[in-house]
């Protein structure tokens, strides 16, 4: 099986790096400042931060999708749909990378405290 030689990139880790280029064969390979193996997305600082945005954005997406096509909001509606579609998300990333910073962390459980107050009756 060949190499397709386009598709490789460097990803340099850590502050001191001195950042040398690369060569597969006669090609030089380029640098990235961020890339995603097995679906986890790295960049070169290993901050989990921008990560944290990502999972907050696509929850959004989740739970704007739950609120426009429910007509019902009652506990028996939501709470099943939450907890299948939305909460996987939220789950996957802290146990993935615990959250080290609070802003992080209040992130993540600003969803949760939304989803909640779309339920009628747990405001």
């Amino acid at each position: 099986m060949r190499c397709n030689k386009a598709k490789c990139r460097v990803l340099h880790l850590g502050q001191g790096n001195p950042r040398c280029q690369y060569r597969l064969g006669d090609k030089e390979t380029e640098s990235s400042p961020d890339e995603q193996d097995l679906g986890v997305p790295l960049d070169e600082k290993l901050d989990m931060s921008w990560q944290y945005a990502l999972t907050a954005q696509k929850t959004n997406c989740i739970l704007g999708c739950i609120k426009r096509s429910m007509a019902n909001s009652s506990r028996e509606v939501i709470l099943p749909l939450c907890s299948a579609l939305m909460r996987p998300h939220l789950e996957f990333w802290v146990q993935l990378w615990s959250p080290q910073y609070r802003k992080d962390n209040c992130l993540l459980e600003h969803f949760q405290r939304k989803a909640t107050k779309m339920i009628k009756g747990l405001q």
